[in-house]
């Protein structure tokens, strides 16, 4: 692969020259790849001063052409698979396996926006309900709400780029996008694909930064909705700093999932080791949290650590990798301290925990007292904790006991202790005879408390990118 380079794209140019720049690593092996290139204030003010004035333009694309435009994106990266799949690897340090499951999630996150494109229906009001409205109609249908600010964490630096660019062009608005910074290049790719595609110039602008670029384009007034996808703490930022506008927040977790006595723990020990740590843990709906019932604690807790001992854990770019590395060695030397934390508060660890660079071995914890950070917040890393529970009810408490209420998982075969779980656990969504790591891309996803606002999933962001417009006819028709 060619030397890698990360440029904004603003006002119809690819911007490199005289601009602050950083070096793009691979971290795994440390290799410098290419170089990332940052917007200046200036460049930022040109992206938002662009997207303003082509509000109407983008608005009056019809929803076949928006439709066959997100088609012909899905296209060419079916065409470009292994090109998106290698490119994250290398900036990510995320296994192939993961990289092109990643990839064809994000095919079917434009096909299915481009699907949505063309059903942005309204309705007939009659207005024969009130006293006062015996003739009156009133009618209703969608319009974009402008321009939409979308920022995009490292961790599914390609899908979660489609899951805001996809909805957000369907509903008929101009975008912002503002990728992580450690996955910039593979933003880069990806406008450059949209632009082959043949979307309009003056409908995307693409801005490579950091926290002081996010700043700039969340306080403006220019932005009117803003879909972040990120940490709680960026989160809340952006909720008392962005003003009077629409926000879209699809944060953290700490994911919970439930293994009940009566539950197939081969089935649960399996999907635990595997969704606990694909990506590095890396994922918001990681598994992190396993409540496990005390009668099948020993079988669970010995068959999860045979599986989780059996992940190779090597280069991102082999095909035999189960897991590769963290986004960085900052982020791996986090989670090693969080690690002998819990073990000085009486944790066991057995398994794993141990790194090298920004690799770290898959962890099993267990029983860290929930006080420990990798209980209490949101690891994301390659560490699980095993917790015992007696009484169903204990476990589904300790569960809601979290500052997160993303999505939770229990496996069990009854089915009133299921829809029960499914009842009471204080999350944006529970999967049964699951874990909390499981999502498909049209579903309405997102969480409660410090887990965000609002829904993804194209259909549902649609309705978050659009606004609801009202025609009165006083004497009807």
């Amino acid at each position: 692969m060619s030397i890698l380079k990360a440029l904004s794209y603003i006002n119809g140019e690819w911007l490199d020259t005289n601009r602050v720049k950083t070096d793009i690593i691979n971290p795994y092996s440390g290799e410098r790849l290419g170089t990332s290139y940052f917007a200046s204030t200036k460049d930022i003010e040109q992206a938002l001063s662009s997207a303003q004035q082509a509000k109407k333009q983008i608005a009056g694309l019809s929803a076949i052409e928006r439709s066959k435009l997100l088609t012909k994106a899905a296209t060419l990266l079916e065409e470009q698979k292994d090109h998106f799949a290698k490119l994250i690897s290398l900036e990510l340090g995320k296994p192939l396996k993961n990289t092109r499951d990643e990839v064809s999630r994000s095919i079917e996150t434009l096909a299915q926006s481009a699907e949505e494109a063309n059903r942005l229906i309204g309705e007939t009001i009659p207005g024969n309900v009130s006293s006062r409205g015996q003739r009156a109609m009133a009618m209703t249908f969608k319009v974009p709400v402008g321009v939409v600010l979308a920022i995009t964490p490292f961790n599914a630096p390609l899908n979660l780029i489609c899951h805001k660019v996809g909805p957000a062009f369907a509903g008929g608005n101009v975008i912002i996008l503002k990728p992580a910074p450690q996955t910039s290049a593979v933003a880069t790719a990806f406008v450059k694909l949209l632009l082959e595609a043949g979307f309009p110039e003056a409908g995307l602008q693409l801005v490579i930064g950091g926290v002081e670029a996010g700043k700039q384009l969340v306080t403006d007034e220019r932005t009117n909705l803003i879909s972040f996808t990120g940490g709680a703490a960026g989160g809340e930022h952006i909720t008392t700093s962005a003003g009077l506008k629409k926000i879209l927040l699809e944060l953290g977790g700490n994911g919970a999932t439930i293994v009940h006595h009566d539950a197939d723990i081969e089935q649960a020990a399996s999907l635990c080791a595997k969704t606990g740590f694909s990506n590095s843990g890396q994922s918001c709906i990681s598994v992190q949290r396993i409540y496990v019932h005390q009668e099948i604690m020993p079988s669970f807790t010995e068959l999860l650590k045979q599986k989780v001992e059996q992940l190779v854990v090597g280069d991102p770019l082999s095909s035999e990798s189960d897991i590769g590395c963290m986004v960085d060695a900052q982020a791996a030397q986090r989670v090693e301290a969080w690690i002998q934390e819990a073990e000085s508060m009486g944790a066991q660890i057995l398994c794993g925990g141990k790194r090298n660079g920004a690799s770290i071995t898959p962890a099993i914890l267990l029983n860290p007292p929930k006080q420990a950070k990798v209980v209490c917040e949101e690891v994301f890393g390659p560490v699980v904790s095993i917790l015992p529970y007696e009484e169903l009810e204990e476990a589904i408490k300790e569960a809601n006991d979290s500052r997160y209420g993303l999505q939770a998982g229990i496996f069990t075969n009854q089915l009133d202790v299921a829809l029960h779980a499914a009842k009471e656990l204080e999350t944006g969504g529970v999967v049964i005879n699951g874990t909390s790591n499981f999502r498909l891309d049209h579903w309405p996803y997102g969480g409660i408390k410090r887990s965000g606002l609002g829904r993804e999933g194209p259909r549902f962001a649609i309705e978050e990118m659009t606004e609801t417009k009202m025609v009165v006819l006083p004497n009807g028709l």
